[in-house]
């Protein structure tokens, strides 16, 4: 899957936006000005770039203070729990837990908030959903709903230190499922982002 969620397999995983769109991003995303001083991960491929540019120009007080916060803290020895985000209505949740299998991880979207996650320690592995083949399991429920889905069809990506996801209400997601290897202990930082219609 390429930046934007332009793909030749069959299948629709992310919104749609134009090449145009989807340039104009690239461009904005190799600038760095987004960045706000934090380098110590790259967008994951799988993020949609328009998308998330779209996003940082109608929300930047929101997205600044998330990439500030995340430049300035040691995110391996902040105590695990919430830790609100000064000037804001941000709050990091930082995670110490495992992985699992798929089977056992519930999908999921969310309608009025963006997940931010950021794998710090370990391999966390995410789970993508084709929307065409999954279908709700429940009711929305404020802010999460969860779906069916074939697991055939599901793409997965490994989150390290070195990269970061952002999964929009359009991205259907699976967190901590199992990787390749021994390890499955991981340390996340999720940052839950309002989305700006």
């Amino acid at each position: 899957m390429s930046f934007g969620g332009i793909s030749a397999q069959k299948g629709y995983y992310t919104k749609a936006y134009s090449k145009k769109d989807i340039n104009e991003a690239r461009k904005w995303i190799k600038s760095g000005e987004w960045r706000q001083g934090f380098i110590k991960a790259s967008p994951d491929e799988s993020l949609n770039i328009a998308e998330f540019y779209s996003q940082y120009k109608k929300n930047p007080g929101q997205w600044q203070a998330l990439f500030r916060w995340i430049a300035d803290t040691d995110l391996l020895s902040i105590p695990k729990g919430k830790h609100p985000i000064e000037g804001t209505s941000l709050v990091a949740s930082v995670e110490d837990s495992e992985n699992g299998p798929l089977e056992k991880r519930n999908s999921e979207s969310h309608y009025h908030h963006i997940d931010f996650q950021y794998c710090v320690k370990g391999t966390e592995r995410f789970g993508i959903i084709d929307h065409v083949t999954s279908t709700p399991k429940d009711k929305y429920k404020p802010d999460v709903i969860h779906y069916n889905y074939d697991a055939k069809r599901v793409r997965f990506y490994d989150s390290r230190p070195d990269r970061f996801f952002i999964f929009f209400p359009c991205d259907w997601h699976i967190a901590k499922v199992n990787n390749d290897t021994d390890d499955q202990s991981i340390r996340v930082i999720v940052i839950k982002v309002d989305y700006v219609e």
